[in-house]
């Protein structure tokens, strides 16, 4: 369909973020990361963030507010979220970009990993 569509683990999100902040190239990764029409967040909540990665996060969906689509995945209850961030200002600024014009789907039932199995 002609969309530009980057995805991340949040684990490789956290150690790609650690590895460019290193050798200087943030601000490139980030501005690379914008061009994509949507930016998939997958894992969210599993690995601690680093204040590195908080603001990098904050950094990717305040550019990509109202101008491109996000989908985060995880399998922590939103609720939680907020402690998951631990970091009360940037908390709020992420969990406000994340949810300003949300659409939220939950999924329950059995995983399909577990269904195809059978």
């Amino acid at each position: 369909m002609g969309r530009r569509v980057e995805y991340f683990s949040m684990n490789k999100f956290i150690e790609r973020i650690a590895l460019v902040k290193l050798d200087r190239s943030l601000l490139k990764v980030i501005n690379h990361i914008e061009k994509n029409d949507l930016v998939i967040f997958d894992d969210f909540g599993l690995q601690l963030l680093d204040n590195n990665s908080r603001l990098a996060l904050l950094q990717i969906l305040e550019d990509c507010y109202l101008r491109k689509s996000v989908i985060v995945i995880s399998q922590l209850p939103v609720s939680k979220w907020y402690d998951y961030i631990n970091e009360p200002t940037l908390a709020d600024a992420i969990l406000d970009r994340f949810t300003a014009n949300a659409v939220w789907v939950e999924l329950k039932g059995d995983s399909m990993r577990r269904k195809n199995r059978k």
